[in-house]
């Protein structure tokens, strides 16, 4: 993604609340992994789909705003056997996580009843539950979760796009900047040199 087309989305998205809803649901990621007591991030997407780019760009933030526990744990459904130690983890976190845990789950299509299962476990376990995900009605995990934010589309292109924001307005601390401005940061870093990232 280039400054012409950040700039671009920019002016399509202002007046539409839609930087607005962002800014809330980073907000409460932000106020979630940030709480007194607050005892880390689990990541997860659907079987179909892991959510790779949104893990290292909350790792990307947690480093910049100096705030550590928004770097995600990505739980996966299928671990391979060579994986290495912070690509390992399976959907057994699930059940670990308590009082004190979020759980993000990432969903630009249905999330399926084995996660949908867990995810209902965790949040009985008193982890907060956060969705991300690509339907625009009601979904069961619309019902799961504390919060949610629908991006409305499956398609890759705005899907990926809301996962930048996200991760860029929650690594921003409240009433630092505007809505539009976390956008303008967005546009810097992602034209800036090469990041180094583990993922």
């Amino acid at each position: 993604m280039d400054v012409v087309r950040v700039s671009a989305l920019r002016e399509r998205l202002a007046g539409t609340g839609w930087l607005e809803a962002v800014g809330g649901f980073a907000g409460s990621l932000r106020h979630a992994v940030g709480r007194r007591g607050a005892d880390g991030l689990l990541l997860v997407g659907t079987e179909a789909y892991e959510p790779w780019h949104l893990a290292a760009h909350l790792a990307d933030e947690a480093a910049w705003s100096d705030v550590p526990r928004l770097a995600p744990t990505l739980l996966r459904h299928r671990v391979p056997a060579e994986a290495p130690a912070h690509l390992a983890h399976g959907l057994r976190r699930l059940a670990e996580a308590g009082r004190g845990a979020t759980v993000l789950v990432v969903a630009p299509t249905a999330a399926g009843e084995g996660l949908l299962e867990r995810v209902q476990d965790a949040r009985r376990g008193g982890a907060t539950v956060l969705a991300l995900d690509g339907a625009a009605g009601r979904t069961d995990l619309a019902g799961l979760a504390h919060e949610r934010l629908a991006v409305g589309t499956a398609e890759e292109e705005p899907f990926d796009l809301a996962q930048h924001l996200v991760s860029v307005a929650a690594g921003e601390p409240p009433a630092r900047r505007s809505a539009l401005g976390r956008l303008a940061g967005l546009a810097a870093r992602l034209t800036a040199g090469p990041t180094v990232s583990r993922w």
